[in-house]
C-alpha cells in the first residue's frame, strides 16, 4: 500500500458485540498472548447507520475494538408530499435528463413509486432520459433497475455532475435531481441558472439521532482520547459530530483530539468537508467505498504506534495495549498515558509534573494520581523493570540493558 500527503491536508491511502457501560456496541478483543490482527489493541469508532455492521465486522476482523455510535439516521419519505409530487412530475412531462446521486436513493425512489402505482410509468420516462450517476453504486441501481446510464462521475463528486451539465447547453431542458439526505444548492442553482427547468426529487432525509446521548458520550471519548480513530461515511454525520461536540461546549477539546492522536478517518472528500473546514486533517481512501475506508484504517494506525526498548523487553505502544515483546497486554487509560509519555522520551527522566499533565490533561489532580498510574502501569506489564523510579527527579523507561523480570 502507498501513502501520499494532499494539499487539502488529508492523506489517501491505497489499496458478537458486547456493552463497554456507555450503552455503545464495543467489540474486538485482546487475548493477552499474541495480537489477534494489525489493529489489535486500537479502538475504532464507527458513526454510520446504514451498512455499520458491515464496517464494524471488517474492523472486528483486523482485531479492532469496535465502539459503535451512530451520529445520524436516514428517514425514508416514501409517505412525503415532496417525493409525490416530484414523482408525478417526473411523469406528467418527459425528463431530458436525471441525476441519481446515492444507489439507495435511486432504489427507495422506485420502492416508492411502486407504493402509488407510479413505479411503470415512471420507469418509462427514466429510459427515455439521460441517466447521470455520481458513483458505483448509483450506477448499480440504475442497472439493477434494467436502465443504463449515459455518463458517470469519475470522482463520485456532485460537483463534477455539476461541471459536467454546465459545459453544455442546457437552455429549456427538464432535469431532475436525486437529492440525498438534504438540499443539493450548488448543483439545483448552477442548473437553473443555466435555462434548466429543475424537478428536486427528495427521497430520504439526514436526521440527528433520536437519542442524542451517545453521540454526546462520543464526544467525551473522542476529546479524552479514548478511542484511536473515527470512521465516518457521510459528511451529515461528521457535522452532526460537530454539533454535538459544540452544543456541550466541547468543540475546542474535540478538534484538538482530531487535529492529533485521534485518527479522523473519512470515506471521501464530501464526507471529509465538515472536519477539514475546521483545520481536522482527513485520512480517505482511494475509492469512496467502505472496504477500502476499513484497510485505510487498518495502514494508518499501526504507523502511529510507538517503538521503544526497556529491561531488554521490546515495546509496541498501540492504542489500549502494549505488544510486550509478542503478547498483547491492555493497559488501562491512565497507565497507558503514563507509557505512551515515557515511550515518546525514551531517553528521559519525566518529572511527576509533566507526567501529571499527560495523566491529568485539564484536571488538578495531584502526584497521587501519578504514582497510582505508574503502580497499575507496573501490574499490567508484570515486569517491575520496564518503568523505574528515578530519586528526586521522577520516572524512565528502564535503559535497554536492565534486567527484567525472569520469563
Amino acid at each position: 500500500m502507498t501513502r501520499e500527503a494532499t494539499a487539502s491536508g488529508h492523506r489517501r491511502v491505497a489499496e458478537p458485540g458486547t456493552s463497554d457501560g456507555t450503552g455503545e456496541r464495543a467489540t474486538g478483543k485482546e487475548t493477552g498472548s499474541g495480537p489477534t490482527g494489525p489493529l489489535a489493541g486500537y479502538t475504532v469508532a464507527i458513526t454510520a447507520d446504514r451498512r455499520r455492521e458491515e464496517l464494524a465486522a471488517l474492523l472486528e476482523r483486523r482485531g479492532a475494538r469496535v465502539v459503535s455510535v451512530p451520529a445520524v439516521r436516514i428517514v425514508p419519505l416514501a409517505d412525503d408530499a415532496g417525493l409525490l409530487a416530484a414523482t408525478r412530475a417526473c411523469v406528467a412531462e418527459p425528463v431530458h435528463d436525471v441525476v441519481v446521486t446515492t444507489g439507495i436513493g435511486f432504489r427507495s425512489w422506485l420502492e416508492a413509486a411502486r407504493s402509488w402505482d407510479l413505479a411503470e410509468p415512471l420507469l418509462a420516462r427514466l429510459a427515455g432520459a439521460r441517466l447521470l450517476t455520481r458513483g458505483p453504486k448509483a450506477t448499480g441501481a440504475v442497472r439493477a433497475a434494467g436502465l443504463a446510464e449515459s455518463w458517470a462521475a469519475g470522482t463520485e463528486t456532485v460537483e463534477e455532475v455539476r461541471r459536467y451539465l454546465t459545459g453544455q447547453d442546457l437552455s429549456g431542458r427538464r432535469i431532475a435531481v436525486q437529492l440525498h439526505g438534504g438540499p443539493l444548492p450548488e448543483l439545483c442553482q448552477a442548473l437553473r441558472a443555466a435555462g434548466a427547468a429543475v424537478v428536486e426529487v427528495p427521497v430520504y432525509r439526514w436526521l440527528p439521532p433520536a437519542d442524542p446521548e451517545p453521540l454526546h458520550r462520543l464526544v467525551e471519548q473522542v476529546a479524552a482520547q479514548l478511542v484511536d480513530a473515527v470512521a465516518f461515511t457521510s459528511a451529515p454525520a461528521a457535522a452532526n459530530l460537530v454539533a454535538a461536540a459544540r452544543q456541550a461546549g466541547r468543540l475546542e477539546p474535540m478538534l484538538a483530539a482530531l487535529r492529533g492522536p485521534v485518527l479522523a478517518a473519512c470515506v471521501g472528500p464530501v464526507c471529509a468537508d465538515p472536519l477539514e473546514s475546521l483545520g481536522v486533517p482527513t485520512l480517505q481512501p482511494d475509492r469512496g467505498r467502505i472496504g477500502s475506508l476499513a484497510r485505510a484504517i487498518t495502514a494508518a494506525l499501526p504507523d502511529r504506534a510507538v517503538h521503544a526498548r526497556a529491561a531488554g523487553r521490546s515495546l509496541v505502544v498501540r492504542g489500549h495495549a502494549v505488544l510486550l515483546d509478542d503478547a498483547l497486554v491492555p493497559v488501562p487509560p491512565a497507565p497507558m498515558a503514563v507509557l505512551r509519555a515515557l515511550a515518546g522520551t525514551p531517553d528521559r527522566v519525566l518529572s511527576r509534573e509533566e507526567l501529571r499533565r499527560a495523566v491529568c490533561a485539564g484536571s488538578t489532580a495531584d502526584d497521587h494520581a501519578v504514582e497510582v498510574a505508574v503502580a497499575r502501569l507496573r501490574a499490567a506489564l508484570g515486569d517491575g523493570a520496564i518503568v523505574q523510579t528515578v530519586v528526586k527527579r521522577g520516572y524512565r523507561l528502564a535503559p535497554a540493558g536492565t534486567p527484567g523480570a525472569a520469563r
